[in-house]
């Protein structure tokens, strides 16, 4: 019987969410399967992976094929590579120890590596809200100048009409008069 590693969908739509699986190649996506390796989420930032190692191991030693997404997810978890190690113990080209070392320094950059991505993923959160923040501020800023200013000319028109009906009149009546002596004369 020819096994897989694949994922099983779960969730609604538009939030899936995955169990991985080894399962008969020939059962469907989302049938029977063999036994439950893990979980995967890509829902979260970055995607929530949840896997027994050893079992995984075994399963991948023992020929169980992992589709592309699955192969992703092992890889990025480090089962591949723990493979390719132990092919080479076989092989008689690394010990055991050298082997270890290997395996555990690429699992102290990888936590780097996603640690990092968190770090960056929280800052620029903290950055755009920041940016937010003192956009609206600004708009506070913007209307509260807009409502003073439409406010204060209310006042200033009162004051100044006066002085400009007066100066309207004093330019009115010289030429009344002006018109006055027009008809005199």
């Amino acid at each position: 019987m020819a096994t897989k590693i694949r994922l099983q969908r779960f969730g609604k739509k538009g939030k899936p969410f995955f169990h991985i699986v080894v399962a008969d190649s020939r059962s469907p996506r989302d049938g029977k399967f063999i036994e439950r390796l893990g979980s995967y989420n890509p829902n979260t930032n970055p995607a929530t992976i949840e896997i027994n190692f050893e079992k995984t191991l075994a399963w991948v030693n023992q020929g169980a094929e992992p589709t592309d997404t699955a192969r992703a997810i092992l890889s990025y978890k480090g089962v591949l590579y723990k493979k390719h190690l132990e092919g080479g113990i076989k092989k008689g080209a690394l010990t055991q120890e050298q082997a270890d070392e290997k395996f555990t320094a690429w699992l102290e950059s990888k936590a780097g590596k996603i640690s990092g991505k968190t770090e960056g993923l929280a800052t620029s959160k903290a950055d755009v809200r920041k940016a937010a923040l003192a956009a609206e501020a600004k708009k506070k800023e913007d209307r509260a100048a807009a409502i003073a200013a439409k406010n204060a000319p209310v006042a200033e028109e009162v004051t100044e009409e006066a002085p400009v009906v007066e100066a309207e009149a004093a330019t009115e009546a010289p030429t009344e008069e002006t018109k006055a002596e027009d008809k005199a004369e």
